[in-house]
């Protein structure tokens, strides 16, 4: 099967938020053809969670998976530490006091 690129899934993910009027930007602009992605939401209260796209070999899917959550600080340190492991990691940041993200809607894993 056919792999999107980062950058298109980025900038289709960033669409879908508008949709929504949800705020969102890129924070780290990674590798555009094989960059992994990470989501950070940013609840506005000092508080954040970022996901981060894992595989299932067992059921053969994608899925997100909370990396960190909690204090912003905290998380956005877990964020440094990846790009340390990863320099063509991709960060976008979803900016929504009720925490929406999306990621959860088909076609977005």
């Amino acid at each position: 099967m056919a792999r999107l690129t980062a950058r298109f899934w980025i900038d289709a993910y960033l669409a879908r938020l508008r949709t929504q009027d949800i705020p969102a930007f890129i924070v780290t602009h990674g590798d555009d053809t094989a960059g992994s992605v990470l989501v950070k939401v940013n609840q506005l209260d000092g508080q954040a969670t970022v996901y981060q796209r894992s595989y299932n070999l067992l059921d053969d899917k994608h899925s997100w998976a909370i990396l960190e959550q909690g204090d912003e600080v905290q998380v956005d340190a877990s964020i440094t530490r990846q790009r340390g492991f990863d320099p063509d990691i991709w960060v976008v940041e979803v900016e929504d006091r009720q925490g929406r993200h999306l990621l959860d809607q088909p076609g977005m894993a």
